[in-house]
């Protein structure tokens, strides 16, 4: 069996997702797969596809998805790297948003449309069911009741086994919870940027998983200059690691998915899982941001 050293992910240790679906806790993010402003296919196709094979290697079972990626291109792209899928692998996606060019997104929550969406990522991902699939972001228009107990109904279809959500309030997935249970949340989160942090402490506490995307902040905390690069040097790491083990340590809920087009960068990423920070580091990066 692979150890942490082949299998670096393997030291951020394990989340049950939805009480019934173990994951590594550091997983991986499919929307840096795409064309700038996330639309259309990757300037290298050949190196996204090995970004994907090599993430598996490493040790990771949980890959993030959604089929506004491209649109789709992310999935398409998952779909011809990895399957027939690994027995651990947990794919979860999205569903909610809608385009219409190089970094316009609509949110779209009419049950019409998100059953469409679902069973379009079912044929693109090659998948029976979807283990997570997430609201990608509420319509205002369609009411949250509406939205959620569609997927509901697809989950009692048995399309999709476990629900989440994305960009939303403590407020939100109470109320979303009356439709339908609710396993994760999926907020923007990060070193610089902590805005959702009652949503974290509110998703530890009630078994609910918490993604943070943008966690690296696409670069903004990690150039030479930035906070995180004394601290990383002390420790002969990089900023991108303490960054990730920074998020690792802030809550046994959080599910970090960096996302990169790069395996030097896949690679280096992940061994912010190998790192173990002190209360004093925690501390200190916390208050250096």
């Amino acid at each position: 069996m692979p150890g942490i050293t082949d299998q670096p992910v393997r030291a951020s240790g394990s989340y049950l997702l939805g009480g019934d679906l173990p994951v590594a806790r550091l997983g991986y993010g499919t929307m840096q797969l795409t064309g700038p402003g996330v639309w259309g296919d990757p300037a290298d196709p050949a190196e996204a596809l090995r970004v994907l094979r090599r993430a598996v290697e490493l040790g990771v079972t949980f890959i993030d998805t959604a089929d506004a990626y491209g649109p789709f291109t992310a999935d398409l792209l998952l779909k011809q790297a990895l399957h027939p899928y690994q027995d651990d692998l947990v794919i979860a996606t999205k569903a909610g948003f809608t385009r219409q060019g190089p970094g316009r997104w609509t949110a779209v929550g009419r049950p019409e449309y998100l059953r469409q969406q679902v069973e379009l990522s079912l044929r693109n991902l090659g998948l029976e069911r979807i283990d997570l699939l997430q609201l990608h972001r509420i319509d205002p228009k369609v009411p949250l009741a509406e939205q959620i107990g569609e997927l509901a109904a697809l989950q009692a279809e048995g399309k999709i086994r476990h629900i989440g959500l994305s960009e939303v309030s403590v407020a939100e997935i109470k109320e979303a919870g009356r439709t339908a249970p609710i396993v994760s949340v999926q907020n923007r989160f990060n070193l610089a940027d902590r805005a959702s942090e009652d949503v974290l402490d509110y998703a530890e506490a009630n078994g609910v998983a918490f993604i943070p995307w943008f966690p690296l902040a696409t670069g903004g905390l990690l150039g030479p200059d930035s906070p995180l690069a004394r601290i990383a040097a002390d420790r002969g790491a990089t900023p991108a690691q303490l960054a990730l083990a920074w998020l690792l340590r802030r809550s046994p809920a959080v599910l970090p998915i960096p996302g990169t087009s790069s395996v030097a960068h896949l690679e280096e990423n992940v061994l912010g899982a190998t790192l173990e920070l002190t209360d004093a580091e925690f501390d200190a990066l916390a208050a250096a941001v």
